[in-house]
């Protein structure tokens, strides 16, 4: 361990040891990736490593903390330091001059290098003027040049296309010479090769046909420009002769070709031939020929599609059958016509001239052959009308997509059908007229409309409706426009409406008939009555006919309120909105309802008033057979008397409740409130008629109060206020026979209602004599 004596010679000894000779900076260690910590720590690590191992030794050894404070600088190596940042200010100054002094001489020499580069550039830019220049000349000759060699190159190009034309006019000249040498056989056995060469049939073909466009070009040249010339052209007309029958020729063996080609399949050489005769006329003599050829139009097989669809002659296939074969032979007839597509395709060079023919001759060919069977007029042909018009027209469209080129299809299936659909409306109309003569026969037969008073049928209206909803599914399917659909509709839906109304009148007029001959047999025992007393057997007899009939009257008319309901249903659900892009149509329609329906409501309006006639003739019957004089006047005059109605009025009401029951059924709104105000208002006339021919003391009094609560009460159940009213008036009315005779005026003057009839009643008491009731009444009376 160093004392702190020998650490300060140390430390003093220390400056000593840098030279600035040590020192040396050099401009090139600057250069390059140059790092200032490096310079840093190569000028003062080598100074630096004895500070810090001294300051290791003093942490290690024992520290005296006394004394620390008298020994020399902390840091010795300062000193040193400064001298070697002194010196390497020096040095980096001298640096800087030298690097200055550089700086400035590259800086005159790089202006003068600038001075001549400028020069050097204006003078290399008037030469590249000048190169620029000669460019532009150079491609001004040159487009000149390649101008000049593209006129030379049309010129010979034109000079050899006439060449060439020229050459193949001198061949046609040629070969027309030949064919107008002269006619006859002979001289079509002097032609050139070219036109007897089976390998070069195309070839010869092409040149006939050119040869016939020349010779009829230049004749009608001349015809044209020497008028009445006969003579200038006069060869080519031979020439033109010979032409066509050797083209008819050469078309007839190319067919014959193809034909012996199609019957082996050999599509190539059919498509070869085909190719060929697509010079004469466009090849429409050889798709014509192939077309008429198909199989597909032999008369047995267009035989077979009536049998397969139609049966047998002798039977008479349903109409679900006749759909379902019709549809599965047009299935048939198209994929027959698709696998010709694909052979058509493959051989003519106009697959679209062909299909167009092709699917021509089956609508204008095979699928009338079928409609004309089919569409007989029994009584199917509407429904086959209707199957024959839908199934024509899914095998258009499918036609259509297997390719027709530009054929109208769905033309020619409307051609197929124009006559059908002008005279459509009028076998609509006579199919339901014949219907419903059928209907008719059928419910005659059934015993339905033979008996009298036989009720109207819900489910025969129904049928109509089903028949004219049929008819007008078809209206749609042949008039799809909205104003003829409108329009057509419109009678369907009257033909049905004359049905209705035809059906529900004569039906209640039958009801009417057997209301008739109840009361004509209730009159014949009325007057059997007068001259000989009848037996009860007849009486009743008459009284269940009345009933029955009553009865079934009111189910007619009840059928007949259900029928109007469904017409109305069926007008709101399927007809009206059909008939709304037509104005007024709707409201005629609606108007055309109400006067269909007039006749049947006339007819109502009057069986339901002999329907009162017939009830109130029973109760007549009733009250003069059950009513006896002793009811009203009994011997026993006390006002404990029997609380029961009389028998009459317990028949009666008993009578009224069965029969009305039906009308209750039958009947609603006004119109059930009609007939019960009438009934109730006759009731009230015939008991009050029916009364005044009995005398009554207080005990009858009673009873008749009795009577009247118990019809009062009977018809309330027909919600009709007058008629309450006015039995009210009589139950206060029968109380002149209950109060003594004193109490009459009192009650007479207290109840104005009934002072009008109460004169008639106060009459019918059994004291009015011999109580001087006229006397003692003549004041309120006055």
């Amino acid at each position: 361990m160093l004392t702190s004596i020998e650490m300060k010679d140390t430390q003093a000894s220390t400056p000593s040891s840098y030279s600035s000779a040590s020192l040396d900076l050099d401009i090139e260690k600057f250069k390059g990736d140059f790092s200032y910590d490096a310079l840093f720590a190569k000028l003062v690590n080598g100074f630096l490593p004895s500070f810090v191992e001294e300051e290791a030794d003093s942490v290690d050894g024992p520290i005296n903390i006394s004394t620390s404070g008298l020994l020399g600088p902390v840091f010795p190596e300062v000193d040193t330091l400064l001298l070697i940042f002194k010196d390497s200010c020096t040095q980096l100054v001298e640096l800087r001059k030298q690097i200055d002094g550089k700086l400035q001489k590259l800086k005159k020499d790089v202006v003068s290098q600038d001075k001549k580069h400028r020069k050097t550039l204006g003078e290399l830019e008037k030469r590249l003027d000048g190169i620029f220049s000669s460019f532009a000349r150079l491609d001004s000759r040159i487009s000149s040049v390649g101008q000049t060699a593209a006129k030379i190159g049309d010129h010979l190009q034109s000079a050899d296309s006439q060449r060439e034309t020229a050459n193949q006019t001198m061949e046609l000249i040629k070969y027309l010479m030949e064919f107008n040498s002269s006619q006859g056989e002979d001289n079509m056995m002097q032609l050139s090769s070219l036109f007897s060469d089976d390998k070069r049939v195309g070839e010869a073909a092409s040149i006939a046909q050119k040869l016939r466009s020349l010779a009829e070009e230049d004749i009608g040249r001349h015809a044209t420009t020497v008028p009445g010339n006969t003579g200038a052209s006069k060869g080519l007309e031979v020439a033109i002769t010979n032409l066509q029958e050797y083209c008819n020729e050469l078309e007839n063996k190319l067919l014959s070709r193809f034909d012996s080609a199609s019957q082996r399949r050999e599509l190539t050489n059919m498509a070869e031939c085909a190719k060929i005769l697509s010079q004469f006329n466009r090849g429409t003599s050889a798709m014509q020929h192939y077309v008429g050829l198909r199989p597909i139009f032999d008369v047995e097989v267009m035989n077979e599609d009536s049998r397969l669809v139609l049966g047998d002659q002798d039977s008479t296939p349903n109409h679900d059958d006749v759909n379902v074969a019709l549809s599965e032979r047009y299935k048939q007839i198209t994929d027959t016509v698709r696998k010709e597509s694909s052979t058509i395709r493959t051989v003519f060079p106009c697959p679209n001239d062909v299909m167009s023919i092709l699917v021509q001759r089956v609508m204008e060919d095979r699928i009338p052959n079928l409609l004309e069977k089919l569409l007989v007029k029994p009584s199917l042909y509407l429904r086959r009308l209707a199957v024959g018009y839908q199934r024509t027209q899914e095998l258009a469209k499918n036609l259509r997509d297997v390719g027709c080129g530009d054929l109208d299809v769905e033309g020619l299936t409307e051609a197929l059908f124009t006559e059908h659909k002008g005279i459509y409306l009028e076998c609509e109309r006579a199919s339901m007229r014949q219907l419903y003569k059928a209907k008719m026969e059928e419910l005659v037969v059934e015993g339905q409309l033979s008996s009298k008073g036989a009720s109207i049928s819900v489910t025969v209206v129904q049928e109509f409706v089903n028949w004219n909803e049929e008819a007008i599914s078809r209206c749609k399917l042949f008039s799809p426009q909205p104003a003829n659909l409108a329009s057509i509709a419109k009678h369907v839906f009257t033909c049905l409406l004359d049905q209705v109304r035809q059906y529900t009148t004569e039906g209640l007029e039958r009801a009417r008939e057997g209301l008739r001959e109840a009361a004509s047999q209730r009159e014949r025992f009325v007057l059997g009555r007068k001259v000989a007393s009848g037996p009860a057997s007849t009486t009743e007899g008459a009284a269940t006919a009345g009933e029955t009939n009553f009865r079934s009257f009111m189910l007619a008319l009840q059928g007949c309120g259900s029928s109007v309901a469904i017409i109305q249903q069926y007008f709101v659900k399927s007809i009206s909105r059909l008939l709304l892009p037509v104005d007024g149509a709707h409201a005629a329609s609606c108007e055309e309802m109400t006067a269909a329906m007039s006749g049947a409501e006339s007819s109502a309006i009057k069986g339901l008033q002999q329907c009162i006639d017939i009830v109130i003739a029973e109760v007549e019957r009733l009250l003069s057979a059950e009513q006896k004089a002793t009811d009203f006047r009994s011997a026993d005059d006390g006002l404990m008397a029997d609380p029961r109605p009389t028998t009459a009025c317990s028949r009666v009401v008993a009578y009224l409740s069965r029969v009305l029951e039906s009308a209750f059924t039958a009947l609603e709104g006004l119109n059930k409130q009609s007939f019960l105000n009438e009934l109730g208002n006759r009731l009230h006339k015939t008991l009050t008629n029916h009364w005044l021919k009995f005398a009554f003391n207080a005990s009858g009094g009673l009873k008749l109060k009795r009577d009247i609560t118990e019809y009062g009460d009977f018809l309330r159940n027909f919600n009709a206020p007058t008629i309450d009213e006015k039995f009210e008036s009589l139950s206060i009315m029968a109380n002149i026979f209950i109060v003594a005779p004193e109490s009459l005026s009192s009650l007479i003057e207290g109840t104005p209602s009934i002072k009008k009839e109460a004169q008639r009643f106060v009459q019918l008491r059994d004291d009015y004599r011999s109580a001087r009731l006229a006397s003692k009444l003549s004041s309120v009376w006055a």
